[in-house]
């Protein structure tokens, strides 16, 4: 019965921002409608929108082209943020010291079903 649902997913790599971060976003949409979803990502007043909202229209196209699904009955299943390689510099400090910072990177992973699942 539920064995006829196809996911198709797409996913945004070494995105120079905290995957914390975007967590905060994708649990906002998770298990929305695809439209529903542009609407909350476009007025969120986070940074991170903007890479998941291209993973978001990228997931979309792939399941329009490469499955033939309808947009408007795209439902988002899954939407996780894992941690990528970090960036490491260092910063000056005291007394010739050196202190190091990392720059977190995180892939975004985004997919999408057609309907509504129970």
């Amino acid at each position: 019965m539920a064995t006829a649902t196809r996911e198709v997913k797409a996913t945004a790599k070494y995105i120079r921002m905290s995957p914390r971060k975007v967590r905060r976003v994708l649990d906002q949409i998770r298990g929305r409608s695809y439209r529903d979803a542009l609407i909350l990502l476009e007025f969120m007043p986070y940074r991170s929108c903007e890479p998941i909202l291209k993973a978001l229209r990228s997931a979309a196209a792939n399941a329009e082209n490469n499955e033939g699904m309808d947009r408007a009955s795209l439902t988002i299943s899954t939407a996780y943020a894992d941690m990528g390689p970090s960036l490491k510099r260092f910063r000056p400090r005291a007394q010739g010291r050196a202190f190091q910072i990392r720059k977190p990177t995180c892939h975004i992973t985004v997919a999408v079903t057609d309907g509504t699942e129970a």
